[in-house]
């Protein structure tokens, strides 16, 4: 089912609605390719809506920075002073979050409209960002299908460009299992399939270590409450305010496998996160300041929602030693993560 649900100075947006035999509701906006609501039961058979977001169109407008829901590109995630060489040419992209791009800069695809083309189980989002877009090299054509099976729901990245570029995309929901505007989700429980991290400077750029997880509060190898350790007074904790760091999946190269695993001991919910990504930004919601209400009507605060960004490294193109985010012209950039819902 797909509606009108306002416009903005580009055109008009459309709101598309998907469902399946377990119950699960997805709302997609063709503003930014949003995941505005996604409607879960829980163990008591009471449906809640598990992700942040806004009621209407001009909050996502007025209210950008949190990103909620949001597909992200070009490049998800930092890089550092905006800056990046590609085959001996140096390439600046605008630096938005402190000394460093975040997200594809200012106007990223999180604000644009993606045209849309429904399917019989989806939904196939398409938006072309041309040659110097942002200051990135090359005319780029993203496409992303979200598919709600009984599954669970499936978002397919793919990208081909016409020159020499960088490409990294993901999606920006955060989650909050007890349904959103619920308060916080420190109580979660969340494991991680990942022996290592990347550790970030003051900055939350990678410093390039591949660190172990083992004995920080960075490891959720086994499943952990995401308050449990947040206020440790660990240093790469100080520096995010919490829980922001890019987490190094275990089996690269493996394909679709299981990244985390998240637990809502109240209302039975869990989610679970495949991708074929080589990491994951775990994100425990450090920003939200309660300056702003959601689709509850009640306002997000500091750790009311976490976010499991499955993507390539924050700053790639300046880290050989990082899994390459480089596409050229000839290759097809392809991406999939499937969040799975369930009740234990």
């Amino acid at each position: 089912m797909s509606e009108s649900w306002g416009a903005t100075s580009e055109g008009s947006v459309e709101r598309h609605t998907l469902s399946n035999s377990s119950g699960v509701r997805v709302r997609i906006l063709t503003y930014g390719g949003i995941l505005q609501s996604i409607e879960v039961p829980g163990r008591d058979g009471e449906v809640a809506n598990v992700v942040l977001g806004f009621s209407s169109l001009q909050e996502y407008v007025d209210n950008p920075g949190p990103y909620f829901g949001a597909l992200i590109g070009r490049y998800a995630n930092r890089i550092a002073r905006g800056q990046f060489e590609l085959d001996g040419a140096m390439w600046q992209v605008p630096v938005n979050n402190g000394p460093n791009s975040l997200h594809g800069g200012a106007t990223g695809f999180d604000k644009r409209i993606w045209s849309a083309a429904p399917t019989a189980d989806g939904l196939v989002l398409t938006h072309v960002s041309p040659d110097g877009d942002q200051g990135y090299p090359g005319t780029l054509t993203a496409t992303v299908t979200y598919t709600l099976t009984d599954d669970g729901l499936r978002l397919h990245y793919r990208a081909t460009t016409d020159a020499p570029t960088v490409v990294n995309l993901t999606n920006h929901s955060y989650f909050n299992l007890a349904g959103e505007g619920s308060g916080s989700i420190y109580d979660h429980v969340l494991q991680l399939n990942a022996a290592a991290y990347t550790p970030v400077d003051a900055t939350a750029i990678p410093t390039g270590e591949i660190a172990p997880v083992d004995g920080t509060p960075m490891d959720f190898r086994t499943p952990t409450p995401i308050g449990e350790r947040i206020r440790a007074g660990e240093e790469q904790l100080l520096i995010s305010g919490g829980y922001d760091h890019n987490w190094v999946l275990d089996d690269p190269g493996a394909g679709l496998r299981l990244a985390a695993r998240v637990v809502d001991p109240g209302s039975g919910r869990t989610l679970e996160v495949h991708t074929t990504e080589p990491g994951v930004q775990f994100y425990s919601g450090n920003f939200l300041d309660g300056t702003f209400a959601g689709t509850s009507g009640r306002a997000y605060r500091q750790g009311d929602g976490f976010a499991l960004e499955t993507q390539h490294f924050p700053d790639s193109p300046n880290r050989d030693t990082f899994p390459s985010t480089v596409l050229r012209p000839g290759e097809t950039y392809e991406s999939t993560t499937v969040l799975k819902f369930g009740l234990v």
